[in-house]
Parts: C-alpha cells; structure tokens; sequence
C-alpha cells in the first residue's frame, strides 16, 4: 500500500524544520561557548594584573558609592584598622579556587574593623578549619590594637539556586555577603565591599590570611566542539534519512 503524496511531504517538511532548528540550536550553543571563552580569557587577564601590582591606600569613605566591580574588585589595598573585639562571622567552603593552599572544608573567618575616620570594613581575616571553628580554640590569634592590613578588594557573592539559607543563630553563612552579615550583627558598614586580607598572619597562623591566585578553569573551546560536532552530526543524519527517502520514492 503506497504513502499518500501529501504524508510524505508533511514528512519531510517536520523532519526539514527539526534539523534545522536542530543545528541552528547547537550551533548557537557552541558560538556561546566561544564567547564565554573569550570573556574568561580577558576575565583572567584582568584578574591577574591586578593581584600583580602593589597594593594601594584603600579608597576613601566617599568614594566608596562610586567603586563598582568592573573597575575595582580585586585591587589591592593596604589600610590602618582596628578590629572590632569579639565580633565574627564565619562563612562555610569546601574550598577555594582562589586560594590554592586552601583544599578541605572549613571556615572563612569575616570580621569588622574600623578605619581611621571611624567607617567599617568587614575582612575577610582568613581561613579555619572545622575543628578550629570556635574563636576560643584560636584566642592566640585575637588582633589587638591597629593593624596594618594588606588586601584585596572583593564584592558579595550571588545566592544560587542550591546555596543554602544562612543561620545567624550559630554564625554560620554560607554566602560571603558581608552586607547581610552587617545587617544580622548590627555592624555599622557602607562599604559595598570586604577585603580579602593577605597580611599580616596573626600569632598562631589562625585565621589564615594569603594572597589570591587565579585558578579559573577554561574548558569552553572544548565544550563549543561539542557543540558544533552534534550539530554536524544532526546535519549528516539528516542528510543520510534525505538520501533513503528520496530512493524510496523513485
């Protein structure tokens, strides 16, 4: 029993219109990841000379609402501060792409510290491993008085889909957002950054400060000849169902 011209045609015409919005998906897909390579490369670039210069006199209170992170996260900085006493809050890792020497899981140490002219900073003071996690098993590393910070200037992380909530009742976070961390602990900051602190190691070594290294992975020309290899392979199937169709219509 024959196949009525009119299926046949509609056959062909869905199968047209799948394979090419096929491809035309995937090739997207893959032009993306291009682009996403070229943002990561110059990402990377930018990083890097800005962890390489020397650090600079922190910007001034007033001009704090001017910085945004394009132009200003990750300079380094340097600043006179005096800790606030007993205040802290500590945020979750499983570990840091940035800071090499950190592998396991434990704690980011972020505390408040004044400047000079009496604004507050929150710093990231360093890291801490879970057993360490009460500031009483690391008092020998308390700051007192002023201390001369070295650092990085960074911005507060975005909540994803799967973080999980915060708990300020055991001072645990799990996003490094300091402005939250601020409102929770009635710390007194406008500051719309924190600074990732490299200097000085307090006696102990706990909290551990260090410089940021930049270990971002790069894998989108891979992942773009993925993509344009599925999309040629749509396209070949495509042609080879064509070719069988068109033979059995003769």
């Amino acid at each position: 029993m024959s196949v009525p011209r009119d299926r046949r045609r509609g056959g062909v015409i869905e199968a047209t219109v799948f394979a090419v919005v096929g491809v035309a998906i995937l090739l997207g897909l893959g032009i993306w990841q291009l682009d996403r390579k070229v943002w990561k490369e110059n990402l990377i670039a930018t990083v890097t000379a800005r962890l390489a210069r020397a650090p600079e006199n922190l910007p001034s209170r007033e001009s704090w609402p001017r910085l945004v992170p394009e132009a200003d996260e990750y300079t380094r900085v340097k600043f006179p501060a005096e800790f606030l006493a007993g205040e802290e809050a500590l945020v979750y890792s499983a570990g840091s792409a940035f800071r090499p020497d950190v592998q396991g899981p434990g704690y980011w140490v972020f505390a408040p510290a004044r400047l000079a002219g009496g604004s507050i900073v929150v710093v990231d003071r360093g890291f801490v491993p879970p057993e360490r996690k009460d500031s009483a098993s690391r008092a020998q590393g308390a700051p007192h008085g002023t201390v001369e910070v070295v650092g990085v200037m960074r911005w507060p992380e975005q909540r994803g889909m799967f973080t999980p909530a915060d708990d300020p009742k055991t001072n645990v976070w799990y996003l490094r957002d300091p402005v939250a961390m601020a409102a929770a602990k009635k710390w007194d900051t406008a500051a719309p950054f924190y600074i990732e602190q490299e200097a000085p190691v307090p006696p102990g070594g706990l909290p551990k400060p260090g410089k940021l290294a930049v270990n971002l992975p790069d894998n989108h020309l891979q992942y773009a000849i993925t993509w344009f290899g599925l999309a040629l392979g749509l396209a070949g199937v495509y042609v080879v169902w064509l070719a069988g169709h068109m033979r059995r219509r003769v």
